[in-house]
């Protein structure tokens, strides 16, 4: 799929890159994600733990340096270049901030001491406001829910963090409403028509190439918004070119796929012997599937347009390193299991 919309862009764009470039870039991408993926299979999970202040402490250097010296691509500052190769840190975040959080939970017990906790999530605040001044919004939200997500499985007190979230969401919720651009995207995301040519025209499109596939789609190759009608198709709407060539049919294959992965992942979480392990193997899995169902949400007009990646399947380097990373820490969970109930 990433070869069908990159080359379509190519022929599209006249550009000097071979229509070949956009497959062995996801090819090379994926070949290093299963060699990171190996290294951390190879660390193993618990080790991670144990060194998860200094990962955390390069994040937060990396996202530092993208706030002073990062690349500015469409108006956000999210990347920086290492030898031609670009790198997104915030990418990164996503499969550090359960491993430190973690660590914290372990060595600075908080969840039954308030002032504790609000002193150890300050950690993770830092690293969120730097991403939503890139500005990466939708990343920061995933963020923000992966905590919600450990206060549950951690049992932090209840009372200590729903109160902040629900007097964040009723303030944060009253300033964006005398914002008129935030009131212009809901009433984009209500009405894509209203605004064809500019913000709704990425969401329109993305309809009429999942519902132009029907029940078994057009055939391979055979896209129609692929051939720039849709923007971006290679990375966050690549889900809708998919609808299209594969229809409803392909498109329940593809899910089922994600349904797999959460399945495994939560079976290895729920086997676990340490809650360390089941820990991580959940907010991992959650993790994965969670992107799966945002993207898909958003492709399919569900919820509004937002940057988000879908997992193993758009492109996007730093996307595929990380969430194949996490794929490694899960099985890592698996295999030290597995190697203590046999000893």
């Amino acid at each position: 799929m990433v070869y069908n919309t990159t080359s379509a862009e190519v022929i599209g764009h006249l550009d000097d890159f071979s229509e070949y470039f956009g497959l062995k870039k996801h090819l090379f991408d994926g070949i290093l994600g299963f060699v990171a993926a190996f290294i951390v299979y190879k660390i193993g999970s618990k080790q991670l733990v144990r060194k998860a202040h200094f990962l955390y402490l390069s994040m937060l250097f990396l996202l530092l340096y993208v706030a002073f010296f990062g690349v500015q691509i469409n108006g956000a500052r999210r990347w920086i270049y290492i030898a031609h190769v670009s790198l997104q840190p915030s990418e990164f975040f996503k499969w550090v901030l359960p491993l430190f959080y973690i660590y914290l939970f372990y060595k600075y017990p908080f969840s039954k001491n308030i002032f504790g906790f609000y002193i150890t999530q300050m950690f993770f605040l830092i690293p969120i406001v730097l991403i939503m001044r890139q500005p990466d919004n939708g990343t920061a939200l995933i963020l923000l829910t992966t905590l919600v997500v450990l206060y549950f499985l951690t049992r932090v007190v209840f009372t200590y963090w729903v109160i902040p979230i629900i007097f964040v969401i009723i303030v944060g919720g009253f300033y964006a409403y005398k914002m008129p651009h935030v009131v212009d995207r809901i009433h984009i995301y209500l009405h894509p028509e209203a605004d064809i040519l500019g913000k709704g025209h990425q969401p329109y499109q993305a309809k009429i190439a999942a519902g132009a596939g029907g029940f078994l789609g057009r055939g391979v190759g055979k896209s129609l918004q692929k051939h720039q009608y849709l923007p971006e198709a290679r990375s966050d709407y690549i889900a809708a070119i998919y609808a299209e060539e594969f229809g409803f049919l392909g498109v329940i294959i593809l899910i089922s796929l994600y349904m797999l992965v959460a399945l495994l992942g939560f079976k290895i979480a729920l086997e676990a012997k340490s809650d360390q392990g089941y820990y991580l193997a959940s907010i991992y899995t959650f993790l994965i599937t969670f992107q799966a169902f945002l993207n898909l949400g958003i492709v399919s007009g569900l919820l509004p347009s937002k940057g988000t990646n879908l997992p193993f399947f758009s492109q996007g380097g730093s996307s595929m390193l990380a969430h194949l990373m996490m794929i490694g820490a899960i099985l890592s969970i698996d295999h030290e299991e597995n190697k203590s109930e046999q000893r």
